[in-house]
């Protein structure tokens, strides 16, 4: 693993470190507002419901722009669109009630998931933490079979059952950029030594 992190730019792991904190971050701000006022108010959560995706959206597109651009980086060039579809989705949904608007978060978590995996492999031999980057794939796109799920059954579901899946996805962006930071640190002392 050390051989497949050096073998990195330095710019380029301290961009992904910043963008992983900043990624987790936004998430956790997202997540307290969705349980402070969007479980409170319709309002606040259809707003908060578009701004997921379209936050997704703008973050993809500025981590492959810092990567090498769009046409380098297929996989987040298509989790750019997916989430775009998706914003533009959520707000047709928002007029059908909650159901609908968890179906269609519940695809885009599908589709979003597997693309993310698909850059963490990607990612996989040049920089460290793609482990956990490559598991919050797999368990966003399991996250968004459930959500379709809940869809279809009878408990109206609501921006909680959102908030949630939010959470786990700040804890994996967390736990990459701590990875790197610490990853960073390790690779310090040993040259100083």
């Amino acid at each position: 693993m050390t051989h497949a992190i050096e073998s990195s730019s330095p710019n380029q792991e301290q961009w992904l470190k910043r963008y992983y904190f900043l990624r987790a971050g936004v998430s956790i701000l997202w997540v307290a507002a969705a349980f402070a006022a969007g479980t409170k108010n319709e309002t606040v959560a259809a707003l908060l419901l578009l701004a997921y995706p379209a936050w997704d959206a703008i973050a993809n597109w500025i981590d492959a722009t810092r990567s090498g651009g769009l046409a380098r980086n297929r996989t987040q060039r298509m989790n750019v669109l997916a989430s775009a579809i998706a914003a533009l989705a959520v707000a047709f949904a928002l007029k059908s009630g909650m159901h609908a608007v968890i179906a269609v978060i519940g695809a885009w978590a599908i589709a979003a998931g597997l693309l993310q995996l698909g850059t963490a492999v990607r990612r996989w031999t040049t920089h460290g933490a793609q482990w956990a980057m490559a598991l919050s794939g797999a368990q966003s796109a399991l996250a968004g079979g459930f959500f379709i799920a809940q869809s279809t059954g009878h408990v109206p579901p609501s921006i909680a059952n959102v908030a949630g899946y939010a959470a786990v996805g700040a804890v994996y962006f967390l736990v990459s950029g701590i990875w790197l930071a610490v990853s960073h640190l390790r690779r310090a002392r040993q040259v100083a030594v």
